[in-house]
């Protein structure tokens, strides 16, 4: 239904609002709510009784901002606009009835609200109708026998993420849209560009879920891989392979630092020098860069010898041409292929001994130092050593020319 259809009692829309109903007679007599029934309140109405006590609880006086309204300086009627329905209002059960409802552990419920970086909540306080849609995706990982731990960690994970999405989205909205329609001397009434919410926010939603569904594709992938992976080893299959390939990652130490430093341009100017040196020097020894990674690159290299020799150029080349320095690990081992991409453990521990390596390192595996025949290079023994999200000891050395 549209707003025009649904309609809400005083009682009900300020409890969706969050607050008594004395506050929308207030509202409504200042002139910020002009109700088309008396006593009848459209969801739009309710958004805007949100705005009202968020412009309140930021110190600036409800009657300055009726009369701004009335006069016709200030309009909050973009509120009406189908983009501004993700303005949740709040359900009807609080934090300790819905853990009742549902056995999911208090603590764990209270993580949503955290996750959405919005003060901890008390017990009694009412969930927000946004806080109600995640929990029966919590009550089915509980179902499942999903470790509590590890259902916090997704559900922070989620919420610093999208936090990240948000801002970037409305630093992009205010400097194209608000600061635009502030040059271009718009009215009041066009402070939300209710034409334009409604347009484009359906295809932020569709752009931001085919970006997520298309990195979902790629891990639940990895994840298939993997086991795929285990059951070839146990069936001997990779004893076929005469020659393993190797993976690598070379990852810029301070990249992030630099950029936020420098400014977007350098960065852009940086990340161009790089990317020109890593493939340049990585095709000469049969490598290649297989995708970029924040503040790192993959590349694959069909001999692990001429991997080596080709890591040690790029972080010596990266350091003699003054661009930010580099630290690299490296692998051999089966390596799946699917659609441009690789998969499966070798590339895992091999991103894991990059995190490990410091600047200007140059770590390899055991497997890397049997396969590698190059002349000029040799290998420090650095020891069994424990990497993030890898069970058991990786031994490892330093590969630096002989």
């Amino acid at each position: 239904m549209g707003n025009h259809v649904i309609r809400y009692s005083r009682e009900n829309a300020a409890e969706r609002a969050g607050v008594e109903p004395d506050y929308l007679v207030r509202l409504v007599e200042l002139g910020i709510l002009k109700p088309d029934e008396p006593d009848r309140f459209s969801p739009g109405d309710v958004r805007r009784v949100l705005m009202a006590r968020s412009i309140e609880d930021a110190g600036i006086p409800l009657d300055e901002v009726g009369g701004a309204i009335r006069r016709g300086a200030l309009s909050l009627d973009f509120a009406d606009a189908a983009g501004f329905e993700r303005f949740a209002g709040f359900a009807s059960e609080t934090f300790r009835q819905v853990s009742e409802r549902t056995g999911i552990p208090l603590e764990l419920l209270m993580v949503v609200r955290e996750a959405m970086f919005m003060a901890q909540p008390a017990l009694d306080d009412r969930l927000r109708e946004d806080e109600m849609t995640i929990v029966p995706f919590i009550e089915l990982q509980i179902s499942e026998g999903f470790r509590l731990a590890a259902i916090e960690s997704l559900l922070r994970v989620l919420g610093d993420s999208t936090r990240r999405i948000a801002e970037q989205e409305a630093a992009w909205w205010n400097s194209e849209v608000i600061e635009q329609a502030g040059a271009g001397g718009e009215g009041p009434a066009d402070v939300g560009n209710v034409d334009l919410t409604d347009r484009i926010a359906p295809l932020t939603d569709q752009a931001l879920m085919a970006m997520y569904h298309a990195h979902q594709a790629r891990n639940w992938t990895s994840n298939l891989i993997e086991r795929f992976e285990a059951l070839m080893q146990n069936v001997g299959i990779y004893s076929r392979f005469e020659r393993l390939p190797a993976m690598c990652f070379l990852d810029i130490t301070g990249y992030t630092r630099l950029t936020q430093e420098r400014g977007d341009d350098v960065a852009v100017g940086l990340a161009t020098q790089v990317a020109r040196l890593v493939e340049r020097t990585s095709i000469g020894y049969g490598g290649k860069p297989v995708k970029w990674l924040g503040d790192g690159v993959m590349l694959y290299f069909n001999d692990p010898g001429p991997a080596v020799r080709a890591a040690l150029e790029m972080v010596e080349g990266l350091a003699s041409a003054g661009l930010p320095h580099a630290h690299v690990g490296l692998h051999t081992g089966p390596i799946l292929y699917q659609e441009g991409d690789y998969f499966g453990q070798t590339v895992n521990l091999t991103a894991r001994i990059a995190d490990f390596a410091r600047v200007d390192e140059v770590l390899v595996t055991q497997a890397v130092v049997d396969a590698s025949k190059e002349d000029g290079i040799a290998f420090a023994d650095v020891g069994q050593v424990e990497l993030k999200g890898v069970s058991g000891t990786v031994h490892l050395l330093r590969a630096h020319l002989g």
